[in-house]
């Protein structure tokens, strides 16, 4: 394993013996509201201090953009190594005992995500790639869904859930979507969409009002793993474009194909 990969494992395990402790005891945790429907816990803000630690004590020079503590003071647009860190996706999920959230971590280098790590504590699953070397499932190389239609494929996406975010547009797409393909999944944490993706449990995934830190670390996965992440219009620079479409490269021009009317 690479040694910033490495690294990186080891920043995602801590946070999640953080998160795993804390959900053996969900009613005691102090939540707060950002805006409708988006929380915080003292939990996602220690998951990340967790993580920040590890990183910062291997790599004290290295930039950070994370979720919760946003941009470090020496990230800028030439950095050669920024770390993008999402502690606990599907926060929400989280709070009820809802058992699908991850811990989210990847290296951008000089403006290429080069290593990926999404962690899902509940069921134990380490999915990890590296650029260039395969996309892995508790070190087991993983592959994306051989379904080559889109009529027969099982796709994830997210509703938004931020006021004003587009929903009737949403409802829209939800809704050509639900006639074209043979399942539409809402599981609430977009990182994992994108390892599910990743490792063919989902055959494509597709969401607007994404942030870096939700599909950083997936989108390595998936492209190492034999797949395709663009825009709604199937373009490359989806990263912070706030919208993604991920899927195996057949899947995906079909998506592209419906959901393109509605990019932005």
């Amino acid at each position: 394993m690479h040694p910033m990969l490495n690294t990186a494992v080891k920043a995602a395990r801590r946070a999640a013996s953080i998160i795993n402790r804390a959900s053996f005891d969900i009613d005691r945790i102090k939540v707060t509201q950002k805006g409708h429907n988006d929380f915080v816990t003292e939990v996602d803000q220690a998951a990340e201090q967790a993580i920040i630690d590890v990183l910062k004590t291997a790599y004290p020079d290295h930039a950070i953009l994370a979720e919760e503590t946003g941009a470090s003071s020496n990230l800028h647009d030439d950095n050669d190594n920024v770390w993008i860190i999402d502690p606990l996706d599907g926060t929400t999920n989280f709070i009820h005992g809802f058992p699908q959230y991850c811990v989210s971590i990847a290296l951008q280098q000089r403006g290429i995500i080069t290593q990926a790590v999404i962690f899902d504590p509940t069921r134990n699953d380490l999915f990890t790639a590296t650029k260039g070397s395969g996309a892995y499932l508790n070190e087991k190389r993983i592959r994306v869904g051989r379904r080559d239609k889109l009529a027969d494929a099982l796709i994830g996406t997210g509703f938004p859930f931020r006021s004003g975010d587009g929903l009737e547009e949403y409802i829209k797409m939800f809704r050509i979507m639900t006639e074209k393909c043979a399942g539409l999944r809402r599981p609430g944490a977009a990182a994992l969409d994108l390892a599910y993706v990743a490792a063919g449990r989902l055959d494509g995934f597709f969401e607007r009002g994404l942030q870096p830190w939700d599909m950083a670390a997936g989108s390595l996965l998936v492209t190492e793993a034999g797949g395709i992440v663009g825009t709604f219009a199937g373009e490359s620079d989806y990263l912070y474009k706030n919208e993604a479409i991920a899927a195996s490269p057949k899947v995906f021009s079909q998506m592209v194909n419906v959901l393109s009317q509605f990019k932005k």
